[in-house]
């Protein structure tokens, strides 16, 4: 007996069609491999909307209950007139990996009523959720995920536990939440799967949550602020999967979690879990993938963990893990594809038993595990993606074997910080390999510059001893992203085929060489250049101003070098730009004026130290450096590129006084230096506006007049050098309410009076002071004249906007301060009412008071 199916509703399939017809079909809309557009073949001839893809019907009624129109590359906007509210049968809605251009999502929600199943991830939605996704009562699956522009605040969390009390999914990732995790979601005892990863959490997680009785998935992932311990687990937990990474959790792992049978995916990376590795992890028997790297675990790698029979994925890195551990360890473990044990404290002994069948590994990272030489096994190892032997004590030459070692897999290959000396063999790459990132830096390689295959993406030989020209082959790396081939002894000229490579490359580091002559003008219009480095070598000429091509130019480094040229103002045009070191060359003339009031937007370090630059100090460029006004209050940021942010910035900076190599760049590092120059005149005011320096250096110059009081301003500064210039009066008392200040030197000028006592002031020595013959008191041994304590209590006074000689003193302020008796507290008094205030200022002294090695997984490299 044929079934006979009725067809679906006219108003419904009209509702159908006018829905797709308010959105473009756009591939880019849609980003899962396997996306199509479903609704391409729905024509309003039709006579079954039942049949079309994607859509679901009643097989008694013919109404529409499902709708799944994931991955369909549709792109617009949905409002609350949509025509898919009039689906009011509707019990399942999956719009997800579409992109609704950012609207908000619609109150029309709510004529949904009978909607169980709600999937609106990945979909560019934005804005508050509306309150009335809570009237959806009938709902059991939630999930609006990967809008990273949506936000879940009123209502919030509290709401949706009361509200949907039959939820069983509620996947909320990167949804803006920002608040605490109440405890009422425990109350939802159907809950099966709960994410939550991203979403701005904080505070102590309840642990109730974890003995939900029904609950498989928990994800509270990347949220750094979310605090809370591991509970005591009872064997009746049906949790599968449970992944707490990049949070504060702490504590030690419990012994109990060896009770989780069907425990298949643990990821604890980067929390502040402490204490040894549980041995009842050999009871996880499901366990697929574990992750605990990044944390404070101490004590030796279990043997219990050969019983992992299933395991794939084992990552222990970046703990505090010691003692010797047998490669035999993990040959039991026959599904192992990945294993990750860099940087602990073990010593891995690699050599297996003769009669071991290896697994077949994807990914091997074992730096620092004190190999003293180059695993024998690897060489049998045909399926590798990922091999890191960096950090270790391997010496020697590289065997030619290497270059062969999983030819058609092998994407990145970490041979960095050992001690290799060079080649079995010169590399010879086979002609289809695959390897993207090939790292050798920081060994004593020496010879010739080997030339990597042209697959290659990241490229460094840094820290090494290799010598001669730069070959015009390496010119042939058509894809190369990174090279950075800085710190060895190459020489010659720059090759004029690097303009070749400007398409491709984001980082070119050739710092500390012997490379001459000049660069040329080999920058295209267009490149993708974020950081360049030729610093420390012996060029000359002129600045190429091809440089002003590098719109995406973050970091310039030319210090060090004999560029014999004017300030360059034409690379204010340069809206990226960060970082820009010139110190030590030919640079001469005056800084001038900048070409308009946008030039150098976001400059926050720069260093032009040691030049011929005359002039006045740039107070038209100071007032352009408007990045350096801000304060910044997330100080762990690192500078890396913002196309491949694995690679971090580095630099030669002075500070303090001393040579500093920053291997990594704070993001709100913000430095001037403009010492050892031939600037002239006064410190102008608009410096004091730069909020968010942490050093100064105007040393070495001609600069005269007063230090001004609004350096008082630069509450972050750390260091602060005036010294070998021809300042005068007295040093401001507002400059004690810099309390980072660990570095002050005034000394070789000519200023006066006494010098400021409290918080950072009581740490300086007589160098920070001497030579000034008219200073005194501590800690100088001169004393100041009329007192018999040194310091001098700053005065309250307020100075008129228009005038430096209008004061307002309290009585019994000067009468405390100098001490000396009603007597001479009138004299001064007459003689501040006779508006005798230079002679008083310089007699007295008067001041107004006022941051992982590599993490392929994330991309990224720590």
């Amino acid at each position: 007996m044929v079934e006979i199916r009725p067809y679906c509703h006219s108003d419904e399939s009209f509702a159908l069609i006018k829905f797709k017809e308010s959105f473009t079909i756009n591939r880019s809309a849609s980003s899962y491999p396997s996306a199509y557009s479903k609704v391409s073949l729905w024509k309003p001839e039709s006579r079954d909307c039942c049949r079309w893809c994607g859509v679901k019907c009643n097989k008694d009624t013919g109404h529409v209950i499902s709708l799944d129109l994931s991955s369909s590359y549709l792109y617009g906007s949905i409002n609350s007139s949509s025509n898919l509210f009039q689906l009011v049968h509707l019990q399942s809605l999956n719009l997800a990996d579409n992109h609704f251009n950012y609207s908000r999502i619609p109150t029309g929600f709510r004529q949904l009523s009978r909607l169980t199943n709600l999937n609106l991830s990945y979909s560019a939605f934005s804005g508050q959720i509306t309150s009335e996704i809570l009237e959806l009562s009938n709902l059991i699956s939630l999930d609006l995920s990967s809008n990273s522009l949506l936000k879940l605040q009123k209502p919030g969390l509290t709401s949706i536990a009361r509200k949907l009390t039959n939820l069983k999914e509620l996947h909320l990732s990167e949804v803006d939440i920002s608040s605490t995790v109440p405890n009422i979601l425990a109350n939802l005892s159907c809950l099966t799967s709960l994410i939550l990863a991203n979403c701005g959490l904080h505070d102590e997680f309840p642990t109730g949550i974890f003995h939900l009785p029904n609950l498989r998935s928990l994800d509270v992932s990347d949220n750094t602020n979310l605090t809370g311990i591991m509970p005591e687990f009872n064997r009746s937990s049906p949790l599968e999967s449970l992944a707490l990474s990049t949070t504060s959790f702490s504590g030690e792992i419990p012994d109990s979690i060896g009770k989780l049978k069907s425990l298949n995916y643990f990821d604890a990376e980067e929390c502040n879990f402490f204490g040894p590795m549980p041995s009842s992890l050999c009871n996880l028997t499901q366990l697929i993938s574990l992750r605990l790297a990044g944390n404070s675990l101490h004590g030796s790698i279990p043997h219990s963990i050969s019983g992992l029979l299933s395991l794939k994925y084992f990552d222990l890195s970046y703990n505090h893990l010691s003692g010797t551990v047998e490669f035999d360890l993990f040959l039991k473990l026959k599904n192992l594809t990945h294993l990750i044990l860099s940087n602990n404290n073990i010593s891995l002994l690699t050599k297996p038993s003769t009669n071991a069948t290896l697994p077949k590994f994807e990914a091997l990272f074992l730096g620092s595990c004190d190999l003293s030489e180059f695993p024998d096994f690897l060489n049998n190892q045909d399926e590798l993606l990922y091999l890191d032997l960096s950090l270790n004590k391997i010496y020697g030459q590289i065997p030619k074997w290497m270059w062969n070692l999983s030819k058609e897999t092998l994407f990145e290959l970490y041979l960095d910080s050992n001690s290799l000396t060079g080649f079995d063999q010169l590399p010879v790459f086979p002609t289809r390999t695959n390897l993207k990132i090939l790292d050798l830096s920081s060994n004593k390689l020496r010879g010739s510059l080997p030339i990597p295959p042209p697959s290659i993406l990241w490229y460094s030989v840094s820290n090494n001893t290799l010598t001669g020209e730069i070959p015009h082959s390496i010119c042939n790396l058509t894809s190369i992203l990174i090279l950075d081939l800085s710190s060895n002894y190459l020489s010659g000229l720059l090759p004029q085929c690097l303009g070749n490579l400007s398409d491709s490359l984001i980082v070119l580091n050739l710092h500390d060489n012997n490379f001459h002559g000049t660069i040329s003008e080999i920058f295209a219009k267009g490149n993708y250049l974020e950081m360049i480095d030729f610093s420390q070598n012996q060029l000359h000429g002129y600045l190429p101003r091809s440089f002003a091509n590098c719109t995406r130019l973050e970091s310039l480094n030319l210090g060090n070098n004999q560029m014999n040229d004017t300030f360059p103002s034409w690379l204010g045009i340069l809206t990226e730009l960060r970082v820009l070191i010139l110190r030590s060359n030919g640079i001469y003339g005056a800084m001038g004026s900048p070409n308009s009031s946008f030039d150098f937007p976001n400059i926050r370090i720069i260093d032009l130290s040691h030049n011929d630059i005359t002039g006045e100090l740039p107070s038209q460029y100071f007032q352009n450096w408007k990045a350096m006004r801000s304060v910044e209050v997330n100080g762990l940021m690192y500078m890396q590129s913002n196309v491949y942010s694995t690679y971090i910035y580095s630099m030669t900076f002075i500070n303090k006084g001393t040579k500093i190599v920053y291997e990594r760049i704070l993001v709100f590092f913000m430095a001037i230096d403009l010492s050892s120059n031939n600037f002239k005149g006064e410190i102008p005011e608009v410096v004091g506006h730069l909020k968010g320096l942490k050093l100064l250096n105007l040393s070495n110059n001609f600069l005269t007049g007063p230090i001004p009081s609004c350096l008082g301003n630069l509450t972050e500064l750390e260091s602060l050098d005036l010294s070998q210039n021809k300042l005068d009066n007295v040093i401001p008392f507002q400059l004690t309410q810099l309390t980072f200040l660990e570095s002050f030197n005034v000394s070789h000028n000519l200023l006066i009076g006494p010098i400021p006592q409290g918080n950072q002031f009581g740490t300086f020595s007589n160098s920070s002071f001497s030579n000034n013959p008219e200073l005194c008191g501590s800690p100088l041994s001169k004393k100041c004249e009329n007192s018999k304590d040194a310091p001098l209590p700053p005065l309250t006074f307020e100075r008129d906007q228009s005038s430096d000689s209008i004061f307002e003193f309290s009585w019994k302020v000067v009468a405390i301060g100098y001490g000396c008796g009603f007597m001479v507290g009138l004299v001064l008094w007459q003689i501040m009412i006779r508006k005798k205030h230079d002679w008083v200022m310089k007699t007295f002294a008067i001041g107004q008071p006022k941051p992982r090695r590599v993490d392929w997984r994330r991309g990224q490299r720590n």
